[in-house]
């Protein structure tokens, strides 16, 4: 039986696809080569690959149709590689459910490490044997992956929903960022300090009735998080 492990190249440019299919021939991935927004969607729905990663200046459309459209079927991870290297971009691939941004031009064994790392922590499950969660007015299914605050679902992108998982599964206790950096991404060095922060603020924005005043998630400042 074939366990490779399956990548969906997701780029226009001839010289990074054959740069990154020669290393994933070595590396013993399976691999798939998209050009396009269309063709890109496409493969992906057919073949469901392990991994995806995606440039964001694409002929037909942006990279960003791409997650968004990976992100109403599935959790796979989504690795950016894009030479656009404004914070705003990087939060706007982020928030929308990618689980990585690297920048052009890039090192190909930290590519690499970041593929291994997306790989393993594909999935983070909770350490609760009850299949809910229930504090105040959040709720927090994990057979369903749905979470809901005073009734109504909220979306979180996969990053979030393993952030505050994890945070869950560790209640009471203080999380330091390089601790949360490792469990989700599956190291630290490399990761940019601000990611963490953009994530859980757009996490408390999403679950806290005041993200100013959070009553679940508590800064312990130049430490880390913790869930109350």
């Amino acid at each position: 039986m074939d366990n490779k492990k399956t990548i969906l190249i997701v780029e226009d440019d001839k010289y990074i696809i054959h740069f990154l299919s020669m290393s994933f021939k070595e590396e013993a991935y399976a691999f798939q080569v998209a050009g396009t927004v269309k063709e890109a969607v496409s493969l992906f729905y057919a073949n469901r690959p392990d991994l995806v990663i995606l440039d964001l200046g694409l002929p037909d459309g942006d990279g960003m149709e791409v997650i968004h459209s990976i992100r109403e079927i599935a959790d796979t991870p989504v690795i950016v590689v894009s030479a656009r290297q404004e914070e705003e971009e990087k939060i706007h691939a982020l928030d929308a459910g990618a689980d990585d941004y690297v920048t052009k031009p890039f090192y190909m064994g930290e590519l690499l490490a970041r593929i291994r790392a997306a790989l393993r922590k594909a999935e983070i499950y909770p350490q609760e044997k009850a299949s809910c969660f229930e504090q105040g007015d959040l709720l927090v299914d994990y057979e369903k992956r749905r979470v809901e605050v005073g009734g109504t679902e909220v979306h979180l992108t996969p990053i979030e929903y393993k952030i505050l998982s994890l945070l869950i599964a560790n209640r009471g206790k203080v999380l330091t960022h390089h601790y949360i950096l490792k469990e989700i991404w599956g190291y630290a060095e490399g990761v940019e300090a601000g990611t963490l922060r953009v994530f859980m603020a757009t996490l408390r924005r999403k679950i806290e009735k005041n993200p100013s005043d959070p009553q679940h998630i508590i800064t312990e400042v130049g430490v880390g998080y913790r869930f109350k």
